[in-house]
C-alpha cells in the first residue's frame, strides 16, 4: 500500500510539473542512466588493471632494493674478513706480557696499517676501529673527528655485540655521541667478531658508515619513490632500524626515527597502504616497503575524475538540447510573463519578437497592442503636460534679453551716480552681477565657484539693505570650487537664513559655508548660521518634508503662477535627487537660540 501511495504522489508531481521541466527530465533519464552504467563498468575494469600494475611495480622496487643490499652485504663481508689474514697480530693485542716500548710502537704501527688497508677498500668508509679482547681501542679515520675510546666502550649498542650469535653483523642507526665533535646526524656500524684459529674471542672490527651509503638506487627509482611517496625501512634481526628513506630524503630527522623505532611501521592498515617485505641473503636484514594507496593509485583517481567529468558534460549537453527543443514553446510564455511583471512596476514595454501564427503568438500580439495603447495615453496626458510646461518656461526665458537687461541696469546705475546716490548704484551693480551669473550659464558648466559668487553677491546686496549685518565666511578648498554642481543651491539656503533666522538687529549674523571630501570621495557642503534656529516641532516637520523629496521627485505638481516664494529646501532636495540619485540630498539640524546647519551631499564631478 505504501509503495502505491508513493507512486501516486510522484505521478501527481510529474503531472503538475511545468512542460519545460518535463522535457528536460525525460531526456536526462533516457540518456544519463545508460551512460552512468557503462562508465561504472569501464571504471571498475580500468581500476582493477591499474592496481595490479601498481602491485607489480612495488614488488619490482622492493626486489631492486634487496638486490642492492645483497651486493652491499657481500662486499662488506669480504672487507671485514680481510683482517683475518693478520689474525695472529690481532690475537696478540690482548696478551698479558711485558713488551718494550719499541715493540708497542711497532705493534701499533702494524695495526694502523691493517686498519688503513681496510679503509682503502671502500670509498664510503670514514672510520675503522679495532677493539682487542682486553678492550684496547685502535682506530683509523679519514675525517677530522676522532673516536673517544671510553665513550665508545660505554655505548649501549656496543655492549650487546659480544652476545650476538653471528660473527658478521650490522647495528641499528645510532648517534655520534662517542665522537669528540659530538656532531648531529646518525651512523650505522658494520662489523665482525674476530676469532682465533681455535674459535676463541680475539676482538671486534667496527666500520662506521653513513646510512645514505647503504642504499644506492638508480635515479629512475629515486624519482618513482618521491612520486609515489614510498617509504623504505631496513632493519636488522634485532628489530633495530638500519635505514629509513624518509630520514634519508629529509622528510624526517634521524632523531625522530630513533624515537619512533619500528612501532609505527608495524601497525599499518592495508586499506591505506601497500606493504611489501623481503630479506637479504646475508646479514639478516629485513626490507619493508610501504606505498600509500592514494598516491600509487592516483591514476585510478584520475580515471574516476574523468568519468565524472564525462557524465557531467553529457548531462550538460542533454540539458542544453532539452532547453533548445523547449525554447520555441515556452519562451513566448516566459516573455509574456516577464512583460506583465514590468507593467506592474510601471514599465510598459511591448514584447519585441516575431511571434508565430499560433494561439500563443496571437495572445502576445494582443498584449503588445494593449501595452502600446497604455503607454500612448501616459505620454499624451502625463509626459505631454510636462513638455508643455517646459516649453512655457523656455519661452519665458527667451523673452528675457540678457544684454538689454544689463544695459538697462547699467543706465539706472549711472543715473544714480549722477544723482550722488552711491548706495543705490552699488545695489544695482550687485544685482547686475547676479543676473549675469544666473542668465549667463546656458551651455556652460556650472561650478561650486559660480554658486559661491552668486551667494556672495546676494549677501553683499543684503548688507547694503541691512547696514552690514551679515558676515559670510567661505571655507571651501580651491579643488572643490572647480567641481560641477546644479545651479541655485547655496543662495536659497542662505536666503532662508536671512529671512527666517535673522531677527536681532543689534548684532551681526555669521554665515559659514564649508566644503569637505568624505571617505567615499563625495562632496559635503555645510552651511551654518548663528540665527534664532527653530523649535523641535518645526525641525521635525521640515525633516519629514525633505524625506518626502525622494518619493515626490517624479510627481507633476501644478504650482500657482502667482506664487513668488522662490525655490525652497524641498525643491533643492528634489533637484539633487533627480540629478545625482537618491543617495544624495539635504539634511538639516537646528537648535532654538543657537542656529541652523544645512548639509548638502553631492558626488565629486
Amino acid at each position: 500500500m505504501k509503495y502505491n501511495h508513493w507512486i501516486r504522489i510522484a505521478a501527481s508531481r510529474i503531472r503538475n510539473m511545468k512542460f519545460q521541466k518535463k522535457l528536460m527530465l525525460g531526456y536526462l533519464l533516457i540518456c544519463v542512466i545508460p551512460l552512468i552504467g557503462v562508465s561504472a563498468i569501464i571504471f571498475r575494469q580500468s581500476a582493477a588493471g591499474l592496481e595490479d600494475s601498481s602491485q607489480e611495480f612495488a614488488a619490482l622496487y622492493t626486489s631492486q632494493i634487496r638486490t642492492s643490499l645483497n651486493e652491499l652485504m657481500k662486499e662488506y663481508d669480504k672487507v671485514t674478513k680481510s683482517v683475518l689474514i693478520d689474525g695472529e697480530l690481532i690475537y696478540r693485542l690482548g696478551e698479558e706480557r711485558n713488551r718494550s716500548m719499541d715493540e708497542l710502537i711497532l705493534e701499533r704501527v702494524a695495526v694502523q696499517r691493517l686498519l688503513m688497508r681496510v679503509a682503502m677498500l671502500k670509498p664510503e668508509i670514514g672510520t675503522v676501529m679495532l677493539i682487542s679482547r682486553d678492550n684496547g681501542v685502535y682506530q683509523y679515520t679519514t675525517t677530522t673527528s676522532v673516536v673517544n675510546e671510553n665513550a665508545l666502550l660505554s655505548q649501549a649498542w656496543f655492549t650487546k655485540l659480544r652476545s650476538l650469535d653471528e660473527t658478521f653483523f650490522i647495528t641499528g642507526v645510532h648517534d655520534r655521541s662517542y665522537y669528540d665533535d659530538k656532531g648531529e646526524g646518525a651512523i650505522v656500524t658494520v662489523g665482525r667478531v674476530l676469532l682465533n684459529s681455535e674459535g676463541a674471542y680475539a676482538g671486534i672490527l667496527l666500520i662506521d658508515l653513513d646510512p645514505f651509503a647503504l642504499l644506492q638506487l638508480d635515479q629512475e627509482f629515486v624519482t618513482a619513490r618521491d612520486k609515489y611517496g614510498m617509504s623504505v625501512t631496513i632493519s636488522n634481526r634485532q628489530g633495530e632500524i638500519v635505514y629509513q628513506s624518509d630520514a634519508a630524503s629529509g622528510r624526517l630527522s634521524w632523531q625522530q626515527v630513533l624515537e619512533a623505532g619500528m612501532s609505527s611501521s608495524n601497525d599499518v592498515s592495508s586499506k591505506d597502504k601497500i606493504v611489501l617485505s623481503g630479506n637479504t641473503e646475508l646479514g639478516n636484514l629485513l626490507i619493508r616497503t610501504e606505498i600509500p594507496r592514494e598516491k600509487l593509485l592516483s591514476k585510478i583517481n584520475q580515471i574516476k575524475g574523468m568519468t565524472v567529468m564525462v557524465i557531467l558534460a553529457s548531462c550538460l549537453i542533454v540539458t542544453l538540447m532539452s532547453l533548445g527543443l523547449s525554447y520555441t514553446i515556452t519562451k513566448p510564455i516566459q516573455a509574456l510573463r516577464k512583460s506583465m511583471k514590468q507593467a506592474e512596476l510601471g514599465q510598459y514595454q511591448p514584447i519585441e519578437r516575431n511571434q508565430a501564427n499560433d494561439e500563443i503568438g496571437s495572445l502576445v500580439n494582443s498584449y503588445n497592442k494593449m501595452i502600446v495603447t497604455i503607454r500612448t495615453l501616459i505620454e499624451d496626458v502625463y509626459i505631454g503636460e510636462i513638455k508643455h510646461r517646459r516649453a512655457k518656461l523656455i519661452a519665458l526665458q527667451n523673452q528675457i534679453n540678457p544684454h538689454m537687461l544689463y544695459n538697462t541696469l547699467e543706465s539706472i546705475r549711472m543715473k544714480a551716480l549722477v544723482n550722488d546716490d552711491e548706495e543705490t548704484a552699488a545695489m544695482i551693480k550687485i544685482l547686475a552681477r547676479m543676473f549675469r551669473l544666473a542668465l549667463g550659464k546656458e551651455g556652460r558648466q556650472h561650478s561650486v565657484q559660480h554658486e559661491l559668487e552668486y551667494t556672495a553677491n546676494y549677501v553683499q546686496l543684503q548688507n547694503l539693505r541691512f547696514d552690514n549685518k551679515f558676515l559670510l565666511d567661505i571655507r571651501i578648498p580651491e579643488e572643490l570650487q572647480q567641481c560641477s554642481i546644479i545651479p541655485l543651491v547655496f543662495q536659497p539656503i542662505v536666503e532662508n537664513s536671512v529671512n527666517h533666522g535673522f531677527e536681532d538687529y543689534s548684532r551681526t549674523m555669521h554665515i559659514v559655508i564649508e566644503g569637505f571630501l568624505t571617505e567615499a570621495g563625495e562632496i559635503l557642503i555645510r552651511i551654518t548660521d548663528d540665527g534664532i534656529g527653530m523649535t523641535e516641532e518645526m525641525q521635525a516637520k521640515l525633516c519629514a518634508l525633505l524625506d518626502a523629496a525622494g518619493s515626490d521627485k517624479y510627481k507633476l505638481e501644478i504650482m500657482d503662477e502667482t506664487d513668488t516664494k522662490g525655490l525652497g529646501l524641498k525643491n533643492i532636495a528634489e533637484r539633487i535627487k533627480l540629478h545625482y540619485g537618491d543617495q544624495y540630498g539635504l539634511t538639516i539640524r537646528s537648535e532654538l537660540g543657537i542656529g541652523t546647519t544645512v548639509e548638502i551631499l553631492i558626488p565629486k564631478i
